[in-house]
C-alpha cells in the first residue's frame, strides 16, 4: 500500500500544463473543422455542378475522378479532425490516471510516463504528454512492480528500472488525490471504482486493469485464446478491451472494426456492452447472436424456435420423468451427432446423387459412370453443391453447340412450310424456352441438393439413421426423439436444437464466404454452446483467430466442467492456443460471493476481492402474494438508499410476466426481454437466463423454494441469478426453502 497524497506542486503543475495544451489543441481543431466543413461542402457542390451531369461524356471522366478524389481527401481530413475533437473533449475531464518513472538501461535520464485513454503529443517539441494505455510502454504500468521491468517495443525488448508508480483520481479537471504504489493497481483505487452504482451500460476499466487481465488483452501470438473466468472476474470487459487493443496495434497489420465480430448470448447483452468500444475511442464491431446467424443463413420457409423459447421449454418441463427435449438438445449438440451428420453427407455423396446417362437430341453427352467419376474423383476438397454446379456447367457447355445446331435445323424446317419470318422467330423462341426448361429440370434432378431435405431424410427413414449411427452410443429415448423431430420437420417447425445441425449440413454442402473478412471472433458465454455449434463457428469463420470466454459454473441445461474447453480446442484446431483461468471475482462483495459459492455443488478456486457489504438476506413469506408485497417494500427501500439498478430475477419468462403484473404499482418497473435492445436504469423484472452477463446494484430473487429450485439445472439458474448482485442480495421463498442455500 502506498501513501495517500492530496497536494503536490509538481503534479498540480503537470496537470495544469497538460490541460492548457489540451485546451489549446481543442480550440485549434474546433476552429479548423469549420473551414474543413466549408471546404467539403464547396467541393461537393462543385463536383455536382461540374461533373455530375456529364456521366455520358467520357472526356469528363478524369475530371470527375479528380473531383471525387478531392472530396474523399477532404472528407477523410474532416472525419479525422472530428474524431480528434471527440477524444480531446472526452479526456478533458480526466486526462490521465497513472504514471510510472522509467530509467532505460544504458541511459541516465528518467522518463515520466503518464498513462491515459489516448496519446497526447506536442508536435512542436516531440514530447509525449500522455501515453495511450494500449501503447507497448504502458504495459509496464499494468504488469510490472517497482524494480526491473521491460516491454516489447516494435523491434526489440526494452529493459530498465521502474523507479516509481503512481495512480491518480482526477475529476472535472481537478486533481483529487493520488497514490504511490509498489504493485500494479492499488486496491484503494479499485475499491472506489467497485463501490460505485452499476450503470445501464458496461464501462471501460482502463484505470483498474490487473496484471493477468492485461496479459490476456495484449496477447497477439495465439490463434485461439481460451479464458475460463469465475462470475464477476471481468471476462467480457477484458474481451472488449482486447478488441480495442487489437484495433490499436492493427493500424499496422490492417485489422479494422469490420474484421472483428462478437458472438453475444442475447440482444440485451449486446446493448449492454455497446458503449465500451466508443468510450475507448474505437468504432463498434459487429455483434450478433447464434439466433441471428440461424435467421440469416437458413431459409425463411421455416418457423424457428429461439434460444429463449428453448430454455423456457426446458425449464418448465425439467421435472418430468422423461424430458425428451432435454435429451434431444444434448444429443443433437454432441460430438456423436457430428459423426452421424458427417456420415449422412458421405452417404449422400456415394448413394443419393442419382446420376443418369444424359442424352441430347439422341446423342449421349455423359454416361452415369462418367458423371459419378467427375463428382467423386475431381475437386474433392470443394463443397458438394459447388462440385455439382461445376458438373452442371460442363454439361451445359457440351450441350450448347448441339442445341444451337438443332434450333437452326428446326428453323429451316419451319421456313419451308411458311413465309412468315415473324412466325418463324416466335416459334423458334418458344421452342428454345420450352426445351431449356425441360433440359434444366432434368439436369437439376441430380445437380442440386437441398440441405433440409437431407436432414429430414435422417429422421423420416429410421433405418438409415440406425445404419449411420452404427457403433455409436445413442440415448435411450432415441426412437421417441426421431419420431418427434420428424413430426416437427414435417410441420415446418425447427426446434432450436435442430438449427445447428441444419446450419452444419448447409455449410458443408455449400461452403461459405460470408465472413471471409473476419480476422478475430470473440465468443462470450462459451460454456452454453455445444460441440456442434463450435463446428458451425469453425465453418463460418475458417480463417479467423478466436477469443473464447466462459465459466463452466454458469452452464445452464447441461453439465459444465473444464473439459468443455478441450472439446472446442480440438474442434477449432488452431496451431497455437493458450488457456488461462481467472479465479478472482471483482463484482460482488465478500459476503455475496461466500453465499454464491455455497450454491455450487463443487469446490473451485475462487478468490473474492476484499470488499465488505451487508450479508445476503433470506426472507420467508406465507404465500406468493406476501412475497410481492415484500418485494415492493424492498424496492422502495433500496431506491431511497440511492441504488440505481434493481433486478427482480425470476426463474422463467412465464414467472416474470406474472410478477410484472403484480408489481404494476411501481411506475418505473419494466420486464426485460431477451429481444430488448435497450437496458434501462431503475427496476427491471428479468428471467434468470437472460440476466447472464449483466450486473445490478441490488438483486431480488423470487421464490427460491424447494418446489421451485430442486434440480441441477435449477441450481445453475440460481447461481447465475445471485452472482448478478454488486451490493445487495435478497432471496424470497414460501413453503420450504431450496436445499441450495
Amino acid at each position: 500500500m502506498g501513501n495517500y497524497k492530496l497536494i503536490n506542486k509538481e503534479e498540480a503543475l503537470y496537470l495544469d500544463n497538460t490541460l492548457n495544451f489540451l485546451k489549446k489543441e481543442l480550440k485549434k481543431d474546433e476552429y479548423d473543422i469549420n473551414f474543413r466543413k466549408r471546404d467539403l461542402i464547396t467541393s461537393r457542390r462543385d463536383m455536382w455542378q461540374e461533373s455530375a451531369h456529364s456521366s455520358n461524356d467520357f472526356d469528363k471522366i478524369p475530371e470527375m475522378l479528380q473531383h471525387l478524389s478531392e472530396v474523399d481527401s477532404q472528407n477523410y481530413n474532416y472525419e479525422k479532425t472530428l474524431k480528434r475533437i471527440k477524444k480531446y473533449t472526452q479526456i478533458l475531464n480526466s486526462p490521465y490516471f497513472g504514471r510510472f518513472d522509467f530509467k532505460e538501461d544504458g541511459y541516465d535520464d528518467t522518463d515520466k510516463i503518464y498513462i491515459g485513454l489516448y496519446n497526447l503529443i506536442d508536435k512542436d517539441t516531440s514530447s509525449i504528454l500522455i501515453y495511450d494505455w494500449r501503447s507497448p510502454i504502458s504495459s509496464m504500468f499494468y504488469q510490472c512492480e517497482i524494480g526491473k521491468g521491460s516491454y516489447n517495443a516494435p523491434f526489440s525488448v526494452i529493459s530498465g528500472d521502474i523507479i516509481m508508480k503512481r495512480q491518480y483520481k482526477i475529476k472535472d479537471s481537478k486533481l483529487q488525490y493520488f497514490f504511490d504504489s509498489s504493485v500494479t493497481i492499488n486496491d484503494e483505487i479499485l475499491q472506489e471504482v467497485l463501490s460505485h452504482n452499476s450503470s445501464s451500460t458496461m464501462k471501460n476499466i482502463v484505470e483498474t486493469i490487473q496484471k493477468q487481465q492485461d496479459i490476456i488483452i495484449r496477447d497477439t501470438e495465439n490463434e485461439l485464446l481460451i479464458v475460463q473466468g469465475v462470475a464477476g472476474s471481468g471476462k467480457t470487459s477484458i474481451a472488449l478491451h482486447r478488441i480495442a487493443y487489437l484495433l490499436y496495434v492493427g493500424m499496422g497489420s490492417k485489422i479494422h472494426s469490420n474484421n472483428i465480430i462478437i458472438i453475444s448470448p442475447s440482444s440485451v447483452f449486446s446493448k449492454y456492452i455497446s458503449g465500451v468500444l466508443p468510450e475507448l475511442g474505437e468504432d463498434n464491431v459487429e455483434e450478433t447472436t447464434f439466433d441471428n446467424i440461424v435467421v440469416d443463413f437458413l431459409d425463411n420457409r421455416f418457423i424457428f424456435e429461439s434460444r429463449k423459447e428453448q430454455l423456457e421449454s426446458l425449464i418448465i418441463n425439467n421435472n418430468q420423468t422423461i424430458n425428451i427435449k432435454m435429451e434431444s438438445t444434448k444429443f443433437k449438440g454432441s460430438k456423436t451427432f457430428v459423426i452421424i451428420l458427417d456420415r449422412l453427407i458421405y452417404y449422400y455423396e456415394h448413394n443419393l446423387t442419382n446420376f443418369e446417362d444424359l442424352y441430347y437430341d439422341g446423342k449421349i453427352i455423359e454416361t452415369k459412370q462418367q458423371l459419378n467419376n467427375l463428382f467423386l474423383n475431381g475437386k474433392m476438397d470443394m463443397p458438394i453443391s459447388k462440385r455439382l454446379k461445376r458438373i452442371e456447367s460442363m454439361i451445359l457447355n457440351k450441350i450448347h453447340p448441339l442445341r444451337k445446331a438443332r434450333l437452326q435445323k428446326i428453323q429451316k424446317i419451319v421456313l419451308n412450310s411458311t413465309n412468315h419470318q415473324l412466325e418463324i422467330k416466335s416459334f423458334s423462341r418458344l421452342m428454345a424456352i420450352k426445351e431449356a426448361k425441360v433440359l434444366m429440370s432434368h439436369i437439376h434432378k441430380y445437380t442440386q441438393v437441398d440441405y433440409s431435405n437431407l436432414y429430414k431424410l435422417l429422421f423420416n427413414k429410421t433405418g438409415l439413421f440406425f445404419k449411420l449411427s452404427k457403433g455409436l452410443e445413442l440415448p435411450k429415448e432415441i426412437k421417441q426423439m426421431l419420431l418427434k423431430t420428424a413430426e416437427n420437420l414435417h410441420k415446418g417447425r425447427i426446434n432450436y436444437e435442430d438449427c445447428a445441425p441444419l446450419l452444419y449440413i448447409k455449410l458443408k454442402l455449400n461452403g461459405n464466404r460470408e465472413f471471409s473478412d473476419i480476422q478475430q471472433v470473440v465468443i462470450d458465454e462459451a460454456q452454453d454452446y455445444y460441440p456442434l455449434q463450435y463446428e458451425v463457428f469453425n465453418l463460418l469463420f475458417a480463417r479467423a483467430k478466436f477469443t473464447i470466454l466462459g465459466d463452466f459454473n454458469q452452464t445452464l441445461e447441461k453439465h459444465g466442467n473444464k473439459f468443455i474447453y478441450a472439446d472446442l480446442e480440438n474442434i477449432l484446431n488452431k496451431k497455437k492456443s493458450l488457456k488461462l483461468s481467472m479465479n478472482k471475482s471483482f463484482r460482488s462483495s465478500i459476503e455475496i460471493n461466500s453465499f454464491t459459492q455455497k450454491i455450487l455443488n463443487n469446490k473451485e478456486e475462487f478468490v473474492s476481492f476484499d470488499r465488505h457489504e451487508d450479508e445476503p438476506i433470506i426472507v420467508f413469506k406465507d404465500n406468493e402474494k406476501s412475497i410481492y408485497e415484500a418485494i415492493i417494500l424492498d424496492i422502495h427501500k433500496y431506491e431511497s438508499l440511492g441504488y440505481e439498478s434493481i433486478a427482480v430475477i425470476c426463474k422463467t419468462q412465464q414467472e416474470a410476466l406474472i410478477i410484472e403484473k403484480e408489481l404494476i404499482s411501481l411506475d418505473n418497473i419494466k420486464l426485460l426481454n431477451i429481444d430488448d435492445t435497450e437496458i434501462i436504469k431503475g427496476t427491471v423484472v428479468i428471467p434468470s437466463y437472460i440476466s447472464k452477463g449483466l450486473e445490478f446494484d441490488v438483486v431480488l430473487v423470487f421464490n427460491v423454494s424447494k418446489n421451485n429450485y430442486n434440480s441441477e439445472f435449477d441450481r445453475n439458474l440460481l447461481y447465475v441469478a445471485c452472482t448478478r448482485a454488486l451490493h445487495q442480495l435478497v432471496i424470497y421463498y414460501t413453503g420450504e426453502k431450496s436445499d441450495f442455500f
